[in-house]
C-alpha cells in the first residue's frame, strides 16, 4: 500500500466535500501539488469561487504546493481587486468605458504579483490570503486570519493582520526540514516513515 490515489477527486469513500484539489481545479493560472486537499462544508466546487478577482487579462498566478490543507471559506484575493492608491482617487474609470476608457493611458493598475503556497502548510478556515503573498512551507494560518505579508516556514500566524504567533521548531529543526524536503520524496518512502513523519523526533528521519 502506498496511500490513497493522488489522482482521485475523491480520496475518502462515500465522502464528497474533501477532494485532492488538483483534480477540479481548472483555471490554468491556478497551480497545485499532488496531495493537496481541500475541505468545504458545501460543495469543493466553491474552491475557484473563493478565488476572487483573479482576470485571465491580468495573468496572475495562485500557486500551492504539494500536502497542503486548505479549509472551507478560504479565499484568496488576487490583483484584479487593486485599485490606484497613490492618484486623487481611487475609482477605476476606465473600466465603464463611454468616454472614459482613456482614464489609465500611460498608467496601471498595482500588481503585487503571485500568490505562492509552499508544501505541508495548513490553512484555517475563513482564512483570506492577499495578492503577493508567500507563504512558506509548513506553516499554518489560524482560523480568521488575514495574511497580507509574506509568512516565514513553519511558523504559526493569526488575526487581521496576522502576526506571527510562535515558529512551530526551533531555528535548528526548522532548517533541517526545509533541506530534508521530505514531500519531495517518492510516494513509497513517505508511505515508509508515516510514523516518524507524524512524530515530533527528526533525527528518526534524517536516519
Amino acid at each position: 500500500m502506498t496511500g490513497p490515489d493522488k489522482d482521485k477527486i475523491f480520496p475518502l469513500a462515500h465522502y464528497d466535500r474533501l477532494c485532492f484539489l488538483k483534480n477540479i481545479v481548472k483555471n490554468p493560472n491556478i497551480i497545485v501539488g499532488d496531495y493537496t486537499y481541500y475541505d468545504d462544508f458545501d460543495n469543493v466546487e466553491n474552491f475557484e469561487k473563493n478565488v476572487k478577482y483573479h482576470f485571465d487579462f491580468i495573468g496572475d498566478q495562485l500557486v500551492i504546493g504539494k500536502f497542503c490543507m486548505i479549509a472551507s471559506n478560504v479565499t484568496f484575493i488576487m490583483n484584479g481587486a487593486n485599485h490606484l492608491t497613490n492618484a486623487l482617487t481611487t475609482y477605476p474609470f476606465a473600466i465603464f468605458g463611454n468616454g472614459w476608457e482613456k482614464a489609465m493611458d500611460g498608467k496601471t493598475y498595482p500588481q503585487k504579483g503571485d500568490i505562492r503556497i509552499g508544501n505541508d502548510v495548513w490553512i484555517g478556515y475563513n482564512a483570506t490570503i492577499m495578492a503577493g503573498v508567500t507563504i512558506g512551507d509548513g506553516a499554518i494560518i489560524a482560523t480568521n486570519s488575514t495574511v497580507i505579508k509574506d509568512v516565514e516556514p513553519y511558523s504559526i500566524v493569526g488575526g487581521n493582520p496576522a502576526t506571527e504567533i510562535k515558529k512551530r521548531f526551533s531555528d535548528d529543526t526548522i532548517a533541517k526540514l526545509l533541506a530534508l524536503k521530505w514531500w519531495d520524496w517518492d510516494i513509497e518512502k513517505i508511505t515508509k516513515n508515516i510514523q516518524n513523519l507524524t512524530d515530533n523526533n527528526i533525527t528518526q528521519l534524517i536516519e
